[in-house]
């Protein structure tokens, strides 16, 4: 492996990342309106067409954390980059709501398969000194699609068709799964007691109890900033701030891609702690910003300043999992810190939902700010940095 970061296996994994993400992205923004306005129909079906993706892809993460390896990193990635072009393909072919519910439990799996593939993969490609800077590379990734999916989403949706936006996707997946069969990805070498672990139906086998912590800080922090994804847009219009806050994910993400290299040599050279504490403090102040917003200015404060929070958290979350276990379990162990993830992420608008049946949006961004608090009160007690237990495993194994 080359030892600069910007090597072409990087490079290539992290665009391909993009797109996958964009995709997703992309269509989780605008399923919604075409199922209510397409499908007729009801706004519960619509949402229903548009969360089941999320289990498709919390089943392919907890399946493929335990068979990422046995099967082999390479199978993974190409055939869940195929299946995710077949099931995209699918969208064209949806006459009623179940087969579009079918298709985007398919597809939500799929891209669980393919997304969970590509962030074991990408750890083949960085050098183990620049580990957190280069995770925080591939990470703007993921932040930027987020970014610019649903802003794309919305104005193809207005300006072309939602036949237009499928063939794209299609397109665009179509050349990343052509880049995944050229790109040289080496799967784990496993030892016979190795090879017996993964394929053990013990507990272990699907989750990492050596991330546990940090996958439910993760879940803690996903079901805080679930509540800007779900409610912002409602939120601005009560505010009669519409028009400012399409700007608020464009900051949002400006931001992200500023700090992000920043905060992954931080991370390198003084340790976790140093980006992980300061995660939650500004995400807890973002979201204290954003329930006492009352003009423009604030509201983009407080995206410049949850981008901060959310954003440097989820990158260098993942880059301290990377440090708590050795190669073989990788798969495992990135698997059960996005499950946390996905499933905060998920849970989420629901739970925010039912608060907000009894308060104001303004004190449910107060409630959502008590929760970064509670995740670094957790990190705090319960997890002890050290030397890089990956080298320490690496060299035991």
């Amino acid at each position: 492996m080359e030892e600069k970061l910007f090597n072409k296996g990087f490079v290539t994994v992290t665009i391909i990342n993009f797109i996958v993400y964009l995709v997703y992205y992309l269509m989780m923004v605008i399923i919604a309106v075409i199922a209510h306005d397409q499908l007729h129909a009801s706004f519960g079906q619509a949402g229903l067409a548009s969360g089941i993706y999320i289990i498709g892809t919390l089943i392919a993460r907890l399946i493929m954390g335990k068979e990422l390896e046995l099967i082999g990193r390479r199978q993974v990635a190409r055939w869940g980059a195929i299946l995710y072009l077949v099931t995209t393909i699918g969208y064209l072919f949806v006459p009623t709501i179940w087969t579009l519910d079918i298709v985007r439990l398919l597809n939500g799996f799929a891209y669980g398969m393919t997304s969970t593939a590509l962030n074991a993969i990408v750890t083949e490609f960085i050098p183990e000194r620049r580990r957190g800077e280069g995770i925080n590379y591939y990470g703007l990734s993921t932040s930027l699609a987020a970014a610019i999916g649903p802003f794309i989403g919305l104005l193809l949706l207005n300006a072309t068709s939602f036949h237009f936006i499928v063939i794209m996707s299609v397109i665009l997946i179509a050349l990343s799964t052509l880049a995944l069969f050229v790109i040289q990805i080496n799967n784990v070498e496993l030892t016979p007691a190795h090879l017996a672990e993964l394929k053990s139906w013990r507990l272990s086998s699907f989750i990492e109890y050596k991330v546990l912590l940090i996958a439910i800080v993760g879940f803690l922090m996903g079901l805080s900033y679930s509540s800007v994804l779900a409610f912002l847009a409602s939120y601005a219009e009560s505010l009669n701030l519409v028009a400012i806050s399409s700007f608020f994910f464009v900051v949002y993400a400006g931001i992200v891609t500023v700090t992000r290299p920043m905060s992954g040599r931080i991370f390198d050279r003084f340790g976790e702690n140093m980006v992980m504490y300061p995660s939650y403090a500004f995400l807890t102040i973002g979201l204290l910003v954003l329930g006492l917003t009352t003009n423009g200015v604030t509201l983009l404060l407080a995206g410049a300043l949850i981008g901060l929070g959310y954003g440097t958290f989820m990158s260098n979350g993942q880059a301290v999992t990377l440090k708590l276990v050795p190669s073989r379990r990788i798969g495992i162990a990135l698997s059960t810190y996005f499950i946390g993830l996905d499933l905060g992420l998920g849970v989420g608008p629901y739970a925010f939902g039912a608060l907000h049946a009894q308060l104001p949006f303004r004190d449910l961004y107060f409630v959502a700010a008590v929760i970064p608090v509670i995740s670094a009160l957790l990190y705090f007690l319960f997890y002890k940095p050290g030397k890089n237990q990956f080298e320490q495993t690496s060299v035991a194994n």
